[in-house]
């Protein structure tokens, strides 16, 4: 069988115990959504993700890269060929005034680490539930502050498996768009820039940001978070509002009463109900407001074969 060659191959690579085969997503993506990989592949070190985007380049295998499953959402069908996840790459580290954090870090225990160190510029990103490589990707921001604010550069992998470092203009970081996501590179480390500050402005701004996340997002049931990017000159979640889609959905999946840029999943969703839910959403508000809502979740994978 191809499936079981490739993860004999990739045990040469990683320890075994960290290869999986065809393994349940839906553990790994904030939705609780989604089919099984063929190969669930969790590197220990850089070295080995390194090793193996080369191996599924030089044997022509599909991969697709996870992070803490966010923003994204995973279809029925599951994901051919290799998916590889950074959960283990999750080193975080201070210098001075500069932190350097690898792809699966978490944002929220950057954030934390910066806060701590009375560093400030990372105090916006305390409520995002990504990962540092899918952060980088989409240039993540929240409550005025973005990515591209504080970078200094990132380290990634081409699909071939070459590592470089690409500096803050060279990301071409914009509104939910970077370099990376662009040419589907690999995220590896990101290296910050932050400022001393006083310990007491950092604390209270996170507490303040906290409790605006809190009480304005549904965070008590499984999300792929703000689903749509800020079409230009309106808000994704007000005009879905005004449309009249909140508790309105298909099957579980369902438009958060709480935030209406959020869909949710009720419990027994599956993948297809939260796309349907979501193409359900566009069209509606596209006949009412003429307005063309553009995800900014990533759909992956492949739909259920009957």
């Amino acid at each position: 069988m191809t499936t079981q060659r490739w993860a004999n191959d990739l045990a040469q690579i990683v320890n075994p115990n960290n290869i999986k085969l065809n393994e349940s997503l839906k553990k790994y993506t904030m939705t609780k959504l989604g089919g099984n990989a063929d190969i669930f592949v969790l590197p220990e070190t850089e070295e080995e993700a390194t090793a193996i985007v080369k191996y599924a380049h030089e044997q022509n295998i599909p991969i697709l890269m996870l992070g803490n499953g966010s923003n994204m959402v995973v279809r029925d069908g599951g994901v051919r060929g290799i998916v590889i996840c950074f959960q283990k790459l999750d080193e975080i580290r201070v210098d001075v005034n500069q932190i350097y954090a690898q792809s699966g870090a978490l944002v929220i225990n950057v954030s934390k680490l910066a806060a701590i160190n009375g560093l400030t510029g990372f105090e916006f990103a305390c409520g995002i539930p990504g990962s540092v490589g899918g952060a980088m990707a989409m240039n993540a921001g929240a409550y005025g502050g973005e990515i591209k604010d504080i970078i200094i550069d990132c380290t990634v992998l081409t699909k071939e498996g070459e590592r470089i470092v690409l500096t803050k203009d060279e990301l071409e970081l914009e509104y939910r768009k970077s370099i990376i996501a662009k040419k589907e590179y690999f995220v590896l480390s990101s290296r910050f820039q932050l400022e001393q500050g006083i310990q007491e402005e950092i604390d209270a701004k996170i507490a303040d940001l906290t409790f605006k996340r809190e009480s304005k997002q549904p965070l008590e049931y499984p999300s792929a978070g703000s689903v749509f990017k800020r079409p230009p000159g309106y808000f994704a979640g007000k005009l879905i509002q005004d449309s009249g889609l909140q508790g309105k959905g298909v099957g579980d999946a369902e438009v958060s009463t709480k935030h209406a840029g959020f869909i949710i999943n009720k419990g027994n969703a599956t993948a297809t109900d939260y796309i349907e839910t979501i193409k359900m959403v566009q069209n509606v508000v596209k006949d009412k407001f003429g307005v063309e809502l553009e995800l900014e979740v990533k759909i992956v994978g492949e739909d259920l074969t009957t």
